[in-house]
């Protein structure tokens, strides 16, 4: 195996916790598909990746050797997406595991999961996969008449009937999956035909729902740089605020009603979660984000998944320790942009503690008085934290609270 010069340890470790999560893109921005609302596919242009852009081996042991040493506690998380990261096939993946067995510290529990669209998936990969307990993300975004609308190949192809096979080939090895659905401007409107079809029909342990937002300048204009004399429209497949809204809140009470305590929404647990007070599952509802970077096929570390331009690029790893870029201050002023930029009609809102203003990447409209860096779904989510919290009363009681 070929080992990368040792860098120091990171200089912040002054403790025995200290953790934050990378999600790796191991073949950059390269896919099978070419789904119309992909956020990442352009990132080939923006940063001038190869035509086929694939991690070393060498690059994939430097990650994998700092991003375990600079981890605190019992747990280490490793997030594999792209691009597709099954086009890296399987023998990169069989390296990763055996990497982490030298690496890991003692009574260290390495946990890995990986984002696919499902096409490669076959029996080989489905056998690893549940072997190595791999948690699978499988985007998947309804029936064959909604998923097919933006999920297409290369060719422009429909892609359900494949994905539907990796569904059963994922059961038939009990790999244990996730549904990634992207809410877009045409599902949002079917909430209950999505929602049912993902519980009856592709039976995931767990449904995530993510909003398909882009400003219309998103292939350019990188997050928080917005012309404010002139703010962007959004392009013609993102969701709209009250479908967002319309969406949650009818899928809320489908679930509420018939599948609490047996199905799991990732939405739906995060918003109990903040409303009882133990805080947010997810980046988006915390008042402070950062912990959650991307490292590309080459080594460099950006901010966020959603923020991989050239301005928030953090450093490399082959230059610098991926703990000591993690939280570096170029980062902890990314992290606390969050909260500090929010515009006073978030902060005198009823629910800002179950929002914080959500993703920064969203925040591209002004508020009612004009101000900037008002959230674009701001009016559908505040429908759904209503809903959630006319529930409240009755969570409490089955909570036992």
């Amino acid at each position: 195996m070929t080992t990368q010069p040792t860098l120091q340890l990171p200089k912040l470790i002054n403790g025995d916790f200290y953790r934050f999560h990378t999600m790796v893109k191991p073949s950059g921005a390269h896919c099978n598909l070419d789904c119309a609302y992909c956020f990442y596919l352009h990132k080939e242009d923006l940063l001038h990746q190869p035509q086929v852009p694939r991690m070393s081996n060498s690059l994939l042991e430097a990650h994998i050797r700092q991003y375990i040493e600079a981890q605190g506690g019992d747990e280490v998380i490793f997030t594999w997406q792209g691009g597709e990261p099954t086009l890296m096939g399987i023998d990169f993946f069989k390296r990763i595991v055996a990497l982490q067995k030298q690496y890991k510290k003692t009574g260290q529990r390495i946990e890995n999961d990986l984002q696919t669209n499902g096409i490669l998936l076959n029996d080989e990969w489905c056998a690893f996969l549940a072997e190595h307990q791999f948690l699978v993300g499988l985007s998947i975004d309804g029936p064959a008449e909604l998923h097919d609308l933006y999920r297409y190949s290369k060719g422009g192809k429909p892609t359900f009937t494949r994905v539907m096979a990796a569904v059963e080939l994922l059961h038939k090895h009990r790999v244990v999956f996730s549904a990634l659905c992207v809410v877009n401007r045409s599902n949002s409107r079917r909430p209950i035909d999505v929602y049912r079809f993902l519980r009856d029909e592709v039976r995931p342990y767990i449904i995530q729902f993510i909003p398909g937002l882009e400003p219309s300048d998103f292939h350019f204009v990188a997050p928080g740089h917005w012309d404010w004399s002139n703010l962007p429209s959004v392009t013609d497949w993102s969701v709209l605020p009250d479908d967002w809204g319309y969406f949650l809140t009818r899928v809320w009470d489908e679930w509420f009603k018939h599948d609490y305590g047996h199905v799991f929404v990732d939405q739906f647990e995060n918003i109990i979660s903040l409303m009882f007070g133990h805080g947010p599952q997810k980046c988006v509802s915390g008042r402070i984000c950062g912990k959650a970077l991307a490292i590309e096929h080459n080594g460099d570390v950006y901010s966020c998944d959603h923020f991989v331009y050239p301005g928030y690029k953090l450093g490399n790893i082959l230059e610098v320790h991926e703990g000591d870029l993690a939280f570096s201050d170029q980062q902890k002023k990314f992290a606390y942009a969050k909260s500090d930029s929010l515009p006073t009609y978030c902060k005198s809102c009823t629910y800002l503690e179950l929002c914080w203003g959500e993703c920064p990447k969203n925040r591209f409209t002004k508020t009612p008085e004009g101000e900037s860096g008002l959230n674009y779904l701001c009016s559908g989510l505040k429908k759904f934290y209503a809903k959630a919290s006319s529930d409240r009363r009755e969570l409490a009681k089955r909570l036992g609270r």
